[in-house]
């Protein structure tokens, strides 16, 4: 039978997608249906048909899932943010120890019998909400004028307005609801994405998890903000609030931060300690987001490289190091050793430098610089350059294949990969695999819990180590 849009289906979910929506099979055609669970018996419309599958919007359960549970957010089902909030907990870890196996294993190649033997279980949370130690919240105005923050529906750039997220902390709600409260008593203009006119675009706060700080940072189209210092007043009455700045994007983009940060008031930047070591984190700063699983995650990285059990180590890169998270704890962890961090984003890198003076860490320097660039020269300078460590925590998109190639030239006992897409992970390992590393050992970890995104830690050795 062919399908075509606006026909009705019934369907049971057989399977889920790489983003959590659940796959129905009708006469062997699948279709994509987003708030299903595996093993729900739904009714959907179908919206789109291609050649190989088509897409389906649900209508009714008609029959539940055992897996499947009432969301704790009210617009879990339209916003962009939570897309699993429908299922058990239990069921989500298992969706996302699958996805990472099967990653591996049809994109990365990777032998079933060894996926098996050198897996880990993947670490969940005891409490999979109010994790979040940051939130970015896009500011607009609704149909009567009112302002509203809230998060991008999925695919979309439609505010669905939300002042309290389940993932985020407590605290984060009030912020939110008095900084609306000023730009509608003011009337003060909110960015508009259509015309590239109009003032305040988002609101950042960030929150130290084990210090409590709290840094509220507006990012605005222009350098000022109309009666400001009222403004700065009130955020500041806010208990924990200890930095309040203005980020600058003046440019019609979808980047949501610029590269001006000015300071209204507090300090430039916030403290959190994570695994002992305590990171200054400003505005720009990348800082993992679920400082918990952060820490379970770091010392299972520290765990791999052998960083506390070898004693000959004496070399440690950490390439895309952002604030010297890894670096840092890398260092205080192996005081015999020398680490070297390289990072693109400049501020980052004088937040890494600064983080290692606050601990009085000597042992760790850092670089601010394309990591696949560096290291190309860094080898031609040094051409025996042999590290007995590198780790690699790359953005989503994974690792140039130039830096990898200066990876394996380098030719570390171990290489540690952080990944935060099994996809881009397993398409880099098959590349390390190639030149001659083996994968030893690989552990999930849940960083984002009610999300389809995870996180996972891998270990790998020279085969002839």
């Amino acid at each position: 039978m062919v399908y075509k849009k606006n026909d009705i289906i019934e369907v049971v979910i057989d399977g889920l997608g790489n983003e959590g929506e659940g796959v129905g099979h009708v006469d062997g055609f699948p279709f994509f249906i987003k708030d299903t669970a595996l093993g729900d018996r739904v009714k959907a419309l179908v919206m789109k048909v291609k050649k190989n599958l088509g897409y389906a919007k649900l209508l009714s359960v008609e029959e539940p899932s055992p897996c499947r549970t009432e969301p704790v957010c009210r617009v879990s089902s339209s916003c962009g943010g939570c897309t699993l909030q429908h299922i058990s907990y239990e069921a989500e870890l298992k969706y996302k120890e699958d996805k990472v196996f099967n990653c591996l294993l049809r994109i990365g190649g990777i032998c079933e019998d060894l996926l098996k033997e050198v897996k880990e279980p993947i670490a969940g949370m005891e409490e999979p909400y109010r994790y979040r130690n940051k939130a970015q919240y896009p500011i607009g105005r609704d149909k009567a004028g009112e302002a509203v923050a809230g998060f991008y529906s999925g695919r979309t750039h439609h505010i669905v307005p939300e002042d309290d997220c389940a993932l985020s902390p407590v605290e984060f709600s009030g912020i939110v609801k008095a900084f609306l409260a000023f730009l509608d008593e003011y009337r003060v203009s909110v960015y508009d994405e259509s015309t590239g006119e109009g003032l305040i675009r988002h609101l950042l706060i960030r929150k130290g998890f084990n210090t409590g700080e709290i840094m509220v940072c507006i990012v605005s189209a222009g350098k000022s903000i109309p009666h400001c210092e009222v403004l700065t007043e009130r955020l500041t009455e806010i208990p924990g609030v200890v930095s309040v700045c203005l980020n600058v994007n003046p440019d019609k983009t979808n980047v949501i931060l610029g590269e001006k940060v000015i300071l209204l008031s507090g300090k430039p930047y916030i403290e959190d300690v994570l695994c002992g070591i305590r990171f200054r984190i400003s505005a720009l700063s990348f800082y993992q987001v679920n400082p918990v699983m952060t820490e379970k995650l770091y010392l299972k990285a520290m765990e791999y490289a052998s960083i506390e059990t070898d004693p000959e180590i004496s070399e440690i890169w950490d390439l895309c190091c952002g604030i010297g998270t890894i670096s840092l704890t890398a260092a205080s962890l192996c005081p015999h050793g020398r680490v070297h961090g390289v990072e693109i984003v400049p501020q980052a890198v004088r937040d890494a430098e600064m983080n290692a003076e606050l601990n009085n860490i000597k042992n760790a320097d850092f670089a601010a610089a394309d990591a696949g660039e560096y290291m190309s020269g860094y080898l031609r300078s040094n051409p025996g350059a042999n590290p007995d460590i590198v780790f690699l925590d790359p953005p989503r998109k994974g690792l140039a294949p130039e830096l990898i190639s200066s990876v394996v030239t380098m030719s570390p006992k171990r290489i540690v990969y952080i990944s935060c897409d099994p996809a881009t992970l397993a398409r880099d390992l098959k590349l390390f695999t190639e030149a001659g590393y083996s994968l030893k050992r690989y552990r999930p970890f849940d960083q984002f819990p009610r999300t389809s995104h995870v996180e996972t830690v891998v270990l790998l050795t020279r085969q002839n180590t």
